[in-house]
């Protein structure tokens, strides 16, 4: 399967995660968020950008993964809060992502999209033990941004 991230440039050529806490992870939990698509990796990076600074190049990485179905786990909305879009709900989210982070449930969490109804991420376990059997950058190209998102 691909999946895609967009970063900066000097970030670009490694499969690396800051490890800073965010809706599905917490704090030094290395996770890498991706977007099933290009367009769905482009607006997760915006809305988590108070602006993106168009001095600096971004490259689309798509990544390979070689996912068994055994690799995969996934979040059902059924099983959220009802105000899970919300930061609120961070803490609650974080448990969940925490809990699949450190018992390497799966390579892969599907998560649904904040943004966009129907969509979907899948979050990559760095500490996976398959992490560097199955996972790797497939191309890097640049990414260039429509003025009219900035």
């Amino acid at each position: 399967m691909l999946i895609y991230n967009i970063r900066k440039e000097k970030y670009a050529n490694r499969l690396v995660a800051s490890g800073i806490a965010n809706r599905w992870n917490r704090d030094d939990e290395f996770i890498i968020y991706t977007g099933s698509s290009i367009a769905l990796s482009a607006l997760e990076l915006i809305a988590h950008r108070s602006a993106i600074n168009i001095d600096h190049q971004y490259k689309l990485l798509s990544i390979k993964v070689n996912a068994d179905k055994g690799d995969v786990s996934e979040i059902q909305l059924k099983n959220l809060p009802t105000d899970w879009k919300s930061v609120k709900s961070y803490p609650r989210l974080q448990e969940i992502g925490s809990d699949w982070y450190k018992n390497n449930k799966s390579l892969l969490l599907k998560v649904p999209s904040a943004l966009v109804q129907n969509e979907y991420n899948y979050l990559i376990n760095t500490k996976h033990p398959d992490f560097l059997n199955k996972v790797a950058i497939y191309s890097i190209e640049n990414f260039e941004w429509d003025n009219r998102l900035l």
